[in-house]
């Protein structure tokens, strides 16, 4: 990588984003900087403070106001760092909606599409061109985000897709909900189950087209499973938090993945847990019972 290194987060008010952030500033170099993004103005400086000041801190902590789901606000930002600094060398998008056991999930279904999925899409296409060699954009999914749990009628809309693909079948997801035939189309409830399929489909349709030159110059496009971490996100659909991990915990794995000296081809455009690729095709649809979101 760059002897002076950009690095950008999103969603890093709290949870894994933050301790993301602050693993990045205590392992990184002074004079690298690393951009904590949220699209609350406090608490974005706060958090920004917060971590610059956080003992083990190396590398600078800036913040910016981000709102993912304005995607003009996103390639406002890559056009800045494009200027400023000439591209980027970290990139974890990060950013998720927030929805309540109580709450219905097609009610919420907008705003969770338009932060997990819409914004993905365009964090890949404003930031991947960015990527200087031996940089590193990671999208944070989970365990969900492999095909086999979706209904089998539903795969070919992301097996083998590219980008403009995948953005249609998340959009014909989002109008089967407005039109409620989502169900009948064999559409989980769920929102998370879809929206984590389409976010690992698209850093897929991404990498399998700069796959060999990135990996010619040590740069890794992935998607991350973290696996269960205990965050205000997470916290009302589990009963049992014993197993779970704090944010800190969270990101060592992936901050591992991120500063690795070499790229591991078999992480190359795959979705990654705790150091090893999870196969595309596992998984089988979950019963609407178990009511579960996976971090």
């Amino acid at each position: 990588m760059n002897a002076s290194r950009i690095a950008l987060v999103t969603g890093a008010n709290q949870g894994l984003g933050r301790a993301l952030v602050e693993g990045l500033a205590a392992r990184m170099n002074p004079g690298d900087l690393v951009l904590l993004t949220g699209r609350d103005h406090r608490r974005v400086t706060d958090a920004a403070r917060e971590a610059a000041q956080s003992p083990g801190t190396r590398a600078r902590v800036e913040g910016r106001v981000l709102d993912v789901t304005d995607t003009d606000a996103i390639t406002r930002l890559a056009d800045e760092l494009r200027v400023r600094h000439g591209g980027v060398d970290i990139v974890v998008s990060n950013a998720v909606a927030r929805v309540l056991p109580e709450e219905s999930q097609a009610e919420r279904a907008d705003e969770f599409i338009d932060v997990s999925n819409t914004a993905t899409h365009a964090v890949l296409r404003s930031f991947g061109p960015l990527l200087r060699p031996g940089g590193r954009l990671l999208v944070v999914a989970s365990s969900l985000g492999t095909l086999g749990h979706l209904a089998p009628r539903l795969h070919h809309l992301f097996d083998g897709a590219d980008l403009d693909q995948v953005e249609y079948a998340v959009e014909s997801w989002r109008n089967a909900i407005h039109h409620r035939t989502a169900r009948e189309a064999g559409w989980p409830v769920w929102l998370n189950v879809p929206s984590k399929v389409a976010q690992v489909a698209a850093v897929r349709a991404v990498a399998a087209e700069r796959r060999e030159p990135d990996l010619a110059n040590g740069t890794l496009l992935a998607a991350v499973c973290p696996g269960m971490v205990d965050t205000a996100t997470s916290r009302p659909w589990f009963s049992d938090h014993s197993h779970a991990q704090s944010p800190a915990q969270a990101a060592e794995a992936v901050l591992d993945l991120i500063l690795a000296e070499h790229v591991d081809p078999a992480h190359y455009g795959e979705l990654v847990r705790f150091g090893k690729a999870l196969p595309w095709h596992d998984g089988a649809p979950l019963v609407e019972q178990d009511r579960l979101i996976t971090p």
